[in-house]
């Protein structure tokens, strides 16, 4: 008996999300079909014109404009932007720098620097583990 192989594929939010891009502003046969693995890694590789432009100019999904704009999904949230954004509204938005990006994007360094911290606490507690082993 032989099996065949059947093609992994996903749906298009998930390809979506994957690349990077808002599937709302994808093509139409991207959104309607399913997309397989072997497509996602074409696309990925050798990205269409379509997707080069959209991943320049937008719009962006949520987790894509955060880390444009170096704050957390939440932080968004919390400045009042819930919708994607081009990249032209990013880049305003980084020229205006209102009050909510400003504290959003502090509350973000210090995140990181807590979980660096953590990283190398963890780290020296490792090494000291093998030492003692």
């Amino acid at each position: 008996m032989t099996s065949h192989k059947t093609a992994q594929t996903m749906k298009p939010a998930t390809a979506a999300k994957k690349l990077g891009v808002y599937l709302q502003a994808t093509p139409a046969e991207f959104q309607e079909g399913a997309v397989s693995r072997t497509e996602l890694n074409a696309l990925q590789t050798d990205p269409p014109a379509w997707l080069v432009e959209l991943r320049r100019t937008g719009p962006h999904p949520r987790p894509v404009v955060a880390s444009k704009l170096g704050v957390s999904i939440a932080g968004l949230a919390r400045g009042g932007v819930t919708e994607p954004l081009t990249t032209e509204q990013i880049d305003a938005l980084k020229d205006e720098m209102p009050e909510w990006l400003q504290k959003e994007r502090a509350t973000q360094a210090e995140v990181r620097k807590e979980a660096a911290r953590i990283k190398e606490r963890n780290a020296e507690r490792a090494a000291r583990s093998d030492d003692q082993q």
